[in-house]
């Protein structure tokens, strides 16, 4: 089990060196800042939560509940929950030759709770709204991958965040069917 742990965090590491060193370039360095900063989505979806509670119908107002208490449970798991489980140290703190936009970050890295939440939201929005999945998806991706390229996530880090963002996501969206499910068996019996 410690060869195959071994193995896989040298393909990780391999993997961070080529996404974070190799890929780096002026335009990268400038804008993964930006797009890795939680501070400037909070706006965006503050926005997109109004605007679907107020003009989206109930269709809209579902979504954004869902999205808000999907990305809470996402964000409380990792941190409070996965990341002292896993203990994996950043790899901004170990791997040399990395390329540092943001510095050296305390806390662990396993899995990334950017890539949870952003991956949760997606997930949420595309069932909702399944025309811009891509979007979605495509804006989730992009944060994802800036973690790795400001140096402060593996690619793994990334990789698992997203398949438990969209796992929680995935949940509470069943429990959300299952309700309208027994709304619907109350009203045909009526």
């Amino acid at each position: 089990m410690t060869d195959l742990l071994h193995w896989l965090n040298q393909i990780d590491t391999f993997l961070f060196l080529f996404f974070n060193a190799k890929l780096a370039n002026p335009v990268f360095d400038h804008i993964m800042p930006i797009v890795t900063d939680k501070h400037t989505w909070y706006p965006i979806w503050l926005i997109a939560v109004v605007m679907l509670s107020w003009k989206g119908g109930s269709k809209g107002r579902w979504a954004a509940l869902i999205a808000l208490l999907a990305v809470g449970t996402a964000d409380l798991s990792v941190n409070r929950l996965l990341k002292p489980w896993f203990h994996r140290i950043r790899p901004c703190n170990v791997v040399e030759g990395a390329h540092l936009l943001l510095g050296k970050k305390s806390s662990y890295a396993l899995p990334s709770s950017h890539a949870a939440n952003f991956f949760t939201l997606a997930t949420v929005f595309s069932y909702f709204y399944r025309k811009y999945q891509l979007i979605f998806y495509f804006f989730a991706a992009l944060v994802a991958y800036s973690r790795i390229a400001v140096g402060v996530h593996y690619p793994f880090d990334v990789l698992v965040g997203a398949l438990v963002g969209m796992a929680i996501a995935w949940g509470w969206i069943e429990l959300f069917k299952l309700k309208a499910l027994k709304k619907n068996k109350v009203q045909n019996t009526d």
